[in-house]
Order: structure tokens, then C-alpha cells, then sequence
């Protein structure tokens, strides 16, 4: 129970990062189809550590660079949206999970292929 608060601030400050980052971060390295997906601000709220999925694999290294370079100003632009005692240093990480979530059900999907199905016979 006593990390609801800390849940609603993460969410706000994803909201409002997905926001900023669309909307004002002018980098060309900031391209192609991606998403915040997580932000989980710590209870002191000194610290933020944003995950950020990019499905063009070939884009995430420069699209992570370029976050990071600008995490001073997209701090900034996030202490002007959301109203903290503290604005979080912000900390951005690459998230593969839906990546990983594709890849296990191409898995499944080929071991239910290859796999016998127990069909019961018919009796006449």
C-alpha cells in the first residue's frame, strides 16, 4: 500500500515524458516507431528510470543516445509539466521485452507445429 503514491507519480511522469519527448525533443536521431513503456520513479523521487522500447533495431542505439543527451533539457521540460517537490534525474534504459514476447511465441507457435496432436479416434 505504501507505494500507490509513488505508482501515480511514475505514471504521470511516463505521461508527461511520452509527451515531451514527441512534442519538443527536435533530435532526427529521435525517429522511427517507439515507446515509453515504463517509468519508475523511486520513493525519494530523486531518480527516474524510463524504459523505452524502438521496434527498428537498427535505430535504438542512436535513438538512446540521443535521449541521453538531451535528459538535462527533457528533466527540465518535465519539472515545468509535473509539479514535484523534486524533478527526478532521469535515466534511460532500452526495453526488449516485446521483442522477447514475440520471439517465445514464434517459439510456441513452431513447437505446436511440430508437436503430434492427440485427436481421439472414432469408433464405429
Amino acid at each position: 500500500m505504501g507505494f500507490e503514491r509513488t505508482d501515480r507519480i511514475s505514471e504521470e511522469v511516463r505521461r508527461a515524458l511520452d509527451k515531451i519527448i514527441r512534442g519538443e525533443v527536435n533530435d532526427p536521431r529521435v525517429c522511427g516507431t517507439w515507446s515509453i513503456t515504463h517509468a519508475d520513479v523511486t520513493r525519494d523521487l530523486r531518480y527516474c528510470r524510463v524504459r523505452v522500447s524502438v521496434l527498428e533495431e537498427e535505430l535504438r542505439k542512436d535513438m538512446l543516445k540521443a535521449l541521453k543527451n538531451a535528459a538535462g533539457f527533457i528533466r527540465r521540460e518535465l519539472g515545468r509539466e509535473v509539479d514535484l517537490r523534486y524533478t527526478p534525474e532521469l535515466i534511460f534504459e532500452l526495453d526488449t521485452n516485446i521483442e522477447y514476447a514475440a520471439h517465445i511465441q514464434q517459439v510456441l507457435a513452431e513447437e505446436e507445429k511440430r508437436a503430434p496432436r492427440d485427436t481421439p479416434e472414432e469408433e464405429a
